[in-house]
């Protein structure tokens, strides 16, 4: 039973108890060998005489320890942080380290020459290059942009002359804590810069799987909600089950094999003011009883990977843990369901000859605070066209890199919300509105809803167009949105 679980979370749980109870130490090592050992040994320590349904049960047993879901989804990154007490040092490691993966993306770049720090810019005139976190940005009397940067080194004062057009365009498109390249000219009180260089994810083309197979997208159920369009969401059930539609329509439902689920499953309880009386069903619990008896209507040959988003029964603060079995035992009941957390980065359609393809995973709590800091999307009313976000995220490769852009938690190793892994697919939520776009050879999927407009969102600024699902075909890559909203 210990290998059929998940090893990394038993890893993580012993871990943690070791640190709190020294006097355990030594058998809490010897636990976590054993455990290794036999993860390495299971396949050879099977009798040779095992049936072949022992040897397929203990096969999906060593690929569930590892991330894997019957070869088909492997999760790579889905985030488990140790309870702890955060004190301020806890931030400030996290910046570092965040600021040391940037920077070795950005040493990557030819266009920064002359690379230095920060506290070897002498007093003499000099064209240099500096990695550096943005600390303050303002706007100067003659409408130049000033910035006060700072590295592992030091601090220092950037200009942004309105007069370069290009250079001073980026410029304004640079929030708070980005941590940003800057081609520059000038000496240790001030340098001027003549280009800025973000860390960019890009792909040299699109991968495609060799089988013709589909990837559902979809996400904000809130199953719960008065508003829910529980009528419309089974037909999408109907249709996915090949029950509904067309002789073609059939055929490409057939050939759905994933579908993505990006947050807000349920309504919830108690997320905003007044939401009692938004709610059809007022007991969280009881929301997750429904959503699982929903889901548990598509066929099981397609696998359900959910991550949760702000109204789902887990905390605020991201990375957001898998949704849990307290709350919604019934999900775990359903033998295609997969629980991740927001973020998550999985790989689907993987096989002997094609790696697969990695899918980022975000809700997209972070979208509201760049719209409002960056003047590009907050002109072009990007709440209605979230793919314009997504390019601004993996322009920087961070999915809220301000640090009030949303509730986090400092990790002591890799900042989740980094996009260390350059995805093929990233999928979001939260707006409630699809948009498919590409981003240097990265597929951009934003998803509907299945909720009408609520007060509330009129507030954020959301206007939902819901019952929309793209589907993508992993071997041509092209895009259809089926509708399901008449």
């Amino acid at each position: 039973s210990t290998i059929s679980g998940n090893f990394d979370r038993i890893t993580l749980i012993l871990e943690n108890y070791k640190s709190q109870r020294k006097d355990k130490e030594d058998i809490v090592k010897e636990y976590l060998s054993f455990l290794k050992s036999n993860l390495d040994s299971v396949k050879s320590a099977l009798p040779e005489q095992q049936d072949a349904g022992e040897n397929k049960k203990t096969q999906e047993a060593t690929e569930a320890a590892n991330g894997i879901i019957n070869g088909h989804v492997k999760i790579l990154n889905s985030y488990m942080l140790p309870c702890k007490k955060i004190n301020v040092p806890d931030f400030t490691n996290h910046f570092r380290n965040r600021f040391i993966l940037f920077k070795g993306f950005l040493q990557e770049r030819n266009e920064l020459q002359n690379l230095t720090s920060i506290s070897k810019i002498s007093g003499q005139k000099q064209n240099v290059s500096i990695i550096g976190l943005v600390a303050e940005k303002r706007i100067t009397k003659n409408k130049n942009i000033l910035f006060e940067v700072e590295d592992l080194t030091g601090r220092i004062t950037l200009l942004v002359n309105a007069n370069k057009e290009e250079v001073f365009r980026k410029a304004q498109g640079i929030v708070l804590d980005d941590i940003i390249g800057f081609k520059c000219s000038g000496n240790a009180e001030i340098l001027f810069v003549n280009d800025i260089i973000f860390p960019d994810a890009m792909i040299p083309e699109r991968k495609k799987a060799p089988v013709e197979e589909y990837a559902a997208f979809t996400s904000d159920l809130h199953v719960g909600s008065v508003k829910f369009l529980e009528e419309n969401f089974l037909k999408f059930i109907q249709w996915l089950n090949a029950e509904i539609g067309s002789e073609n329509q059939k055929e490409m439902a057939k050939k759905v094999k994933y579908l993505f689920l990006v947050g807000d499953n349920v309504d919830g309880v108690g997320v905003y003011p007044g939401q009692e009386n938004l709610l059809s069903i007022k007991d969280i619990r009881a929301q997750y009883a429904k959503l699982a008896e929903l889901l548990g209507k598509i066929r099981k040959d397609v696998y359900i990977i959910m991550c949760p988003g702000q109204h789902d029964s887990v905390r605020v603060a991201e990375p957001q843990p898998p949704i849990d079995k307290y709350f919604a035992e019934p999900l775990y009941h359903l033998p295609n369901l997969i629980l991740v957390s927001n973020p998550a980065l999985i790989n689907i359609a993987a096989c002997r000859d094609f790696p697969g393809l990695k899918v980022l995973m975000y809700h997209g709590a972070s979208f509201h605070s760049l719209i409002n800091d960056i003047d590009e999307l907050r002109a072009a009313n990007a709440h209605h066209s979230p793919s314009k976000v997504v390019k601004h995220i993996l322009r920087r490769r961070h999915l809220a890199p301000t640090h009030s852009s949303g509730v986090y938690i400092p990790s002591d190793n890799i900042d989740p919300l980094a996009i260390a892994v350059v995805p093929d697919i990233v999928t979001t939520g939260e707006v409630h509105r699809t948009d498919v776009t590409s981003y240097n050879n990265i597929l951009i999927v934003s998803c509907s809803c299945w909720q009408s407009i609520t007060p509330y969102e009129e507030k954020v600024g959301n206007e939902p167009d819901p019952c929309k699902v793209p589907l993508l075909n992993l071997k041509t890559g092209g895009i259809n949105i089926a509708d399901f909203s008449t």
